[in-house]
């Protein structure tokens, strides 16, 4: 299994949540769409030729704005798919998406 991070803006949480939806992220035995997200800020500097979807463009400097952080487990088979379905709505230039590999628990273990 793999855990892909999306950070986006608040407003494309619906977008992205049906993107997933699609692609089948989340399935997790008979529950479809399962995913979490929280607020964070988000940092960065554009550079010439940047076209930010929120925030000022001022070239060389530090934009800070509020994002939401979507978290979600898809099995490792369909991480092109997924990507695919989650740039086609992604409202930035340049998505920050993490994806991470996980590793088997039994979920029987009690101790670990």
């Amino acid at each position: 299994m793999l855990k892909i991070e999306i950070y986006a803006p608040e407003t494309a949480l619906s977008d992205i949540q049906e993107a997933l939806l699609r692609a089948d992220a989340g399935h997790l035995g008979n529950y479809r769409g399962c995913l979490s997200w929280s607020r964070v800020t988000g940092s960065w500097i554009p550079e010439e030729g940047a076209h930010p979807a929120v925030g000022e463009i001022t070239v060389g400097e530090r934009v800070m704005e509020p994002e939401i952080k979507i978290e979600t487990v898809i099995p490792d088979d369909s991480l092109t798919d997924v990507m695919k379905e989650i740039k086609r709505v992604h409202p930035y230039e340049e998505p920050l998406i993490n994806v991470l590999q996980l590793i088997e628990v039994n979920r029987e273990e009690k101790h670990l």
